[in-house]
């Protein structure tokens, strides 16, 4: 288990400390359960209370949040950011291989670098290229002329088809199937042509893929999914998709193919977006929403019904259905009403 003072933990972070900086701190906990040996935060002032029962090791807080606390302290303005990088120092995570095990199963033709670690039973194809300090998990099948950056992590059972790219410091969690085919198909008297899919899927550096995500790859043209992205468990991206630079993608989301996404957009749980649109940078939709037109404009969007007791659900959606004749009523009295007006 990792172990720092508090001291170098905060001259590694660049901030201040206030207390023992002797003490030791080998993980990080919950405000409410965390041990002397761990380390917490606080972010919003509203729960300043919790620091009065912690009996964490130390708390990452405001400057303002500090005030008259006694116990082990760094100073943060953005205490959950720091936290993060705290748990990224103190990450307790196994390797996913620590070798290139005897029964992975590696192309001739493959280009891996010495410090890569390959698990047992996965599948490296002729013409790959797997850099520097990559990770690759069990029953990983790595595709014909794969390219995968320094830095990368592949979780058991991820797949990536032939000609897929990944940039630098990429992880690809368990199941996560990318360069499976678009949706294409031609209509033939009834019947559905398949169309083969000749691009590919272009991921850039620090991109962080789901469990069980499905991208597909171009159609003709590639899908591109730009650096720094973070894609959640169960999401779908479609063929020719475009995500701009650090979006991000709650789990259950899908988007249609074509589709062009910009940067620092957020879809939280089960958006669903249609294809051949576009939407801008800085755009977040809230969770269910049904995106079917372009949305340029930065901003917040929502749509979907919440939940009712379904009594009144059951009410309302009856009423729904005699939406078009209340329109058309209020459209006889508005003109019965101007009517009335010019007389």
């Amino acid at each position: 288990m990792p172990a720092i003072k508090l001291s170098e933990l905060a001259s590694k972070l660049g901030v201040s400390y206030v207390g023992d900086g002797e003490h030791v701190i080998q993980a990080v906990g919950s405000i409410d359960d965390a041990t002397e040996q761990q380390i917490t935060f606080l972010s919003n002032s509203r729960y300043a209370q919790a620091l009065q029962q912690t009996k964490a090791g130390a708390v990452v807080l405001k400057p303002n949040d500090a005030e008259g606390f006694k116990g082990n302290h760094i100073l943060s303005d953005t205490p959950y950011l720091t936290y993060a990088l705290i748990a990224q120092l103190l990450d307790p995570t196994p390797a996913i291989a620590d070798s290139i095990h005897p029964q992975a199963q590696i192309d001739a033709s493959a280009k891996v670098a010495s410090s890569a670690k390959i698990a047992a039973f996965a599948v490296v194809s002729k013409g790959a290229e797997i850099g520097e300090n990559c990770q690759i998990g069990a029953n990983c099948f790595i595709g014909e002329k794969v390219v995968i950056g320094d830095g990368c992590k592949l979780y058991p059972n991820s797949i990536l088809y032939h000609d897929v790219q990944l940039g630098k410091d990429c992880i690809i969690h368990a199941g996560a199937v990318i360069g499976s085919d678009g949706f294409g198909f031609a209509p033939d008297q009834g019947r559905w042509i398949k169309i083969p899919q000749v691009g590919t899927v272009i991921i850039e550096d620090s991109v962080e893929i789901g469990a069980n995500a499905a991208i597909d790859r171009g159609a003709i043209h590639n899908t591109v999914i730009k650096s720094g992205v973070k894609i959640d468990n169960l999401v779908h991206i479609a063929h020719n998709v475009e995500l701009g630079e650090n979006t991000a993608l709650a789990a259950g989301t899908k988007i249609a193919g074509s589709t062009k996404v910009g940067e620092r957009c957020t879809f939280a749980g089960c958006v669903a977006v249609n294809g051949h649109i576009e939407i801008g940078d800085d755009v977040h939709f809230t969770g269910t929403s049904m995106v079917t037109s372009s949305f340029k404009n930065a901003g917040v969007y929502s749509s979907g019904i919440p939940a009712v007791a379904n009594k009144d659900w059951r009410k309302n959606t009856a009423r729904l259905r005699k939406i078009e004749t209340l329109y058309d009523k209020v459209k006889q009295l508005e003109a019965e009403i101007k009517s009335l007006k010019q007389d």
